[in-house]
């Protein structure tokens, strides 16, 4: 597979052939990559939306008026469910909503989702990011040359303090490094820069199949 190699101020760049990186053929590994950012969707919800049920809204205990002879209607709390200030009929419960998903089909999703990207020439490899001096504007300059517009993940082994700072204000700019990466983040962006030192980094999870 081959991808293109930009140099540090993303002036010019050349393709070069990556043998180890993973090539599919027809609808293998995508299966998996729906179950997988399904999965990671449903684990980052938190759950915790709660409503109150008539048990459990305080007062309540007295019969608001005697059953019958007032003209209206029959009422046996304040707290019923139809009542302002009532409980809630079938609300929204605490709830676990995290997926587990087998390793093996994380790393084949992983995989398939670099591979669809590569393929569709939304990734690029820089030698490095070289901020100098550390501005945001010249960060952008680089960035505009190989991604003039739409949201970008930048991947990198280790991110610098200076490209930190460098791509901090620029909202469509995302980063990420390898030992963090997900299936999803590669499906996020419109564009995917990741540098030499990060490819090199992220081999391993491509050819022998590590944690996604």
């Amino acid at each position: 597979m081959k991808l293109k190699i930009f140099k540090s101020d993303g002036s010019s760049s050349q393709e070069k052939e990556f043998a180890d990186l993973p090539t599919f053929e027809g609808k293998k590994g995508l299966q998996s990559l729906k179950e997988v950012i399904v999965a990671q969707a449903a684990n980052a919800r938190q759950g915790t939306r709660s409503t109150k049920t008539r048990a459990e809204v305080s007062g309540g205990g007295r019969k608001p008026w005697k059953q019958k002879g007032t003209g209206r209607a029959r009422a046996g709390s304040i707290r019923s469910p139809i009542w302002v200030g009532g409980g809630v009929a079938f609300g929204p419960r605490p709830q676990d909503f995290s997926q587990k998903t087998n390793r093996k089909v994380k790393s084949l999703a992983f995989r398939r989702a670099f591979f669809d990207r590569a393929v569709s020439d939304s990734i690029q490899v820089i030698e490095a990011f070289e901020v100098s001096p550390v501005k945001t504007k010249v960060f952008n300059e680089i960035l505009s040359k190989i991604a003039p517009s739409g949201s970008v993940l930048i991947i990198d082994q280790e991110h610098s303090s200076d490209v930190i700072r460098a791509a901090r204000n620029i909202n469509r700019v995302i980063l990420a490094e390898t030992q963090q990466l997900s299936t999803t983040d590669l499906c996020l962006c419109d564009h995917v820069i990741i540098t030499s030192r990060g490819l090199e980094s992220l081999l391993p999870r491509l050819t022998n199949g590590g944690n996604s």
